[in-house]
């Protein structure tokens, strides 16, 4: 019984590092959109933009809604008011009526928006078209607390916040995905031994000769045409699990922070390698010489300069040929280097046709 229970596990059980599909890759054209718009924050606490132009213009159209308009010459004080940039993104699907998280970010000179209310702002798409208003009030997760002596303490951000459910979608983006000739998966990670693995998976899944790998990102499906159908196969490709294949052997160095990064595929050829600190101290001392009594000479500074030059030397090690990661990391940790000199061995490495990877700085 117990072998059986074993046998049924080990049947059941799902594939070894098997990923699904939603997590390494996205349909074309489902996609988010970004949103952007001006506004008006209003009911700060004397933190906002003072008397900066762009704010009073944005105070005198916001006002202008209700059918005030504001004698010729008239820049309101500001002190309690702040332009502001307001994002967000419009998800694919969304429909009119749905609500968005919107972020508001000062524009100007305003020390705070805690307290404020963002008033009626439009948010357009990249064509230039209204996507979405937003309106709400503020949670701001920073502080800024000014003294009178000048003095200021700051955490966070006091000047950037959010609203949620702070925008309202006006109008749907149509994705176009019913009515096209064939759908189009397309992987984050291009690799062309995957493309083809998840092809073969699709195929197995849905019928042979659906699937067709049309290059290292990008896999064309076959499928009915309209919604509903789309939407179906749609949801069974994305929860399909397929094992990745191995990635390319690849080393890669951060310039800026000097981390290495070397996958499990990188092997190291033949080679010796040693490595070793040279270290030179310069030293610089003065000494006073004194003229003879009654001379005619003058008290002068006599430098006197040291160098001392000292080479740590370390013994050579050999990896052998094929070596694995945890050979080549326990070599590396032998020698004890920094992550700048690692770079500098691996450079080598690769000049001497040593190490079967692809080395990139980045």
């Amino acid at each position: 019984m117990r072998a059986l229970i074993l046998c049924l596990a080990l049947l059941f059980a799902p594939a070894a590092h098997a990923e699904r599909l939603k997590d390494i890759g996205q349909f074309q054209g489902l996609r988010a959109n970004q949103l952007t718009g001006y506004g008006v924050v209003v009911g700060l606490a004397g933190t906002g933009d003072d008397s900066l132009e762009y704010a009073s213009q944005g105070v005198k159209g916001a006002i202008s809604r209700f059918g005030i308009t504001l004698p010729a010459g008239t820049n309101p004080a500001l002190k309690n008011s702040a332009a502001v940039i307001v994002t967000a993104e419009l998800p694919p699907f969304a429909k009119p009526g749905q609500r968005l998280d919107v972020t508001v970010s000062a524009l100007g000179k305003a020390k705070s928006l805690r307290g404020g209310t963002l008033v009626m702002a439009p948010l357009y798409g990249a064509n230039g078209e209204v996507y979405a208003i937003a309106q709400g009030n503020l949670v701001i997760g920073g502080l800024g607390v000014e003294a009178a002596d000048g003095s200021q303490v700051s955490v966070n951000i006091p000047s950037a916040g959010r609203i949620s459910g702070g925008a309202t979608v006006e109008r749907s983006v149509d994705t176009g995905f019913a009515q096209s000739e064939f759908l189009t998966f397309n992987l984050t990670q291009q690799d062309i031994s995957f493309a083809g693995l998840v092809a073969d998976a699709i195929n197995r899944e849905l019928g042979a000769g659906l699937a067709q790998a049309l290059d290292g990102a990008s896999i064309r499906i076959n499928t009915p045409v309209g919604s509903e159908a789309r939407m179906r196969i749609m949801g069974l490709i994305e929860n399909i699990e397929v094992k990745r294949a191995a990635p390319p052997a690849r080393v890669v160095v951060n310039a800026r922070t000097g981390t290495v990064v070397i996958n499990g595929a990188v092997r190291v050829g033949p080679a010796a390698v040693t490595h070793g600190k040279l270290t030179v101290r310069v030293e610089e001392n003065q000494t006073v010489v004194q003229p003879a009594p009654l001379s005619a000479g003058e008290t002068t500074i006599q430098q006197s300069s040291t160098i001392d030059v000292e080479e740590e030397r370390n013994p050579a090690f050999l990896w052998e040929k094929g070596a694995s990661l945890s050979e080549i990391v326990n070599s590396i940790n032998r020698l004890g280097v920094s992550p700048g000199d690692l770079t500098a061995i691996l450079e080598a490495l690769s000049q001497a046709g040593a190490l079967s990877a692809e080395l990139v700085i980045i």
